[in-house]
């Protein structure tokens, strides 16, 4: 069984830095296989793929995230983090964690396996 958990979201102003990190509970030598990644949506709209890191290290980002984010892993330690900087007030959301075995697919697809609980990043004027 899989288990993702976020943490690090909160308010921010705008232009500032948020670091999400995402905890794994399940089997150690299964994270290396996943996909993961991390999805966002706004309360009344549609989810929207943020970034994901495939297993060889692929990354893929959202339009709005190329040149402001960045996605990073460490199969050693279990991490995984998603480091958001020049935010928007446009980023305000919910922020979830995914995570698809042995998926190559941008956002390790459109529907990952697993999903965290999420948490909410507000970014104010």
């Amino acid at each position: 069984q899989v288990q993702l958990m976020e943490s690090g979201g909160g308010s921010v102003q705008a232009g500032g830095s948020l670091r999400l990190d995402c905890s794994y509970s399940g089997p150690r030598s299964w994270y290396k296989n996943l996909c993961l990644g991390w999805f966002r949506q706004v309360s009344g709209k549609e989810r929207e793929g943020v970034a994901s890191i495939g297993l060889d290290g692929t990354t893929t980002f959202g339009d709005f995230a190329k040149g402001r984010f960045s996605i990073s892993r460490d199969n050693e330690k279990i991490t995984l983090k998603l480091d958001m900087n020049s935010l928007k007030i446009e980023d305000t959301a919910m922020y979830f964690c995914v995570a698809t075995p042995s998926s190559s697919a941008p956002y390790c697809g459109t529907t990952p396996t697993y999903w965290g609980q999420g948490t909410q990043v507000t970014v104010s004027a």
